[in-house]
């Protein structure tokens, strides 16, 4: 079991991706090209600080919306369990599912994480913020659920 790279930083070009969401509906790089957006990930859907980090995104979406970033959020959960987490909180922004860890893997936030002596591979809660042209311009790495949002917004008002 091994960790994984340490991913992207600044100035770095985000890696592509296409996944599938909750909905139906699939996020893609390709479709978000000349957009800012926010790519976040988190451990695993309906848990208490994924929950809480969701729910902060949710209520700072217009402002995030007004200032031209879609949000998405991704998780190693399957889609079935990303609907039900976005029914249950009334989520409006793209959950996407990254089972196979692929794009977690490119990111940097799959890691080794350790609980009760035991080792074990993860996500780690990290957002990156990309802007138009495709750089990330912000990378916070474990991220505290509650900090989340406001972190985000105050780096999205300076793109």
């Amino acid at each position: 079991m091994g960790v994984t790279t340490t991913g992207v930083d600044v100035g770095d070009t985000a890696p592509d991706f296409d996944l599938p969401t909750n909905g139906g509906g699939r996020v893609s790089s390709a479709a978000l090209k000349g957009k800012s957006y926010a790519i976040y990930f988190y451990p695993k859907a309906d848990t208490s600080g994924c929950t809480v980090q969701a729910q902060g995104v949710q209520a700072a979406l217009a402002q995030f919306v007004k200032a031209g970033v879609t949000v998405i959020g991704v998780s190693p959960d399957p889609v079935k369990r990303l609907d039900a987490f976005a029914k249950k909180f009334g989520l409006t922004f793209p959950l996407a599912a990254d089972e196979a860890q692929t794009l977690a893997g490119a990111y940097g936030t799959w890691v080794e994480k350790s609980m009760y002596g035991k080792k074990y591979m993860g996500m780690e809660r990290s957002t990156f913020l990309v802007g138009a042209d495709g750089k990330v311009k912000a990378v916070w790495r474990k991220v505290k659920p509650a900090d989340h949002a406001d972190l985000l917004l105050a780096a999205v008002k300076d793109l």
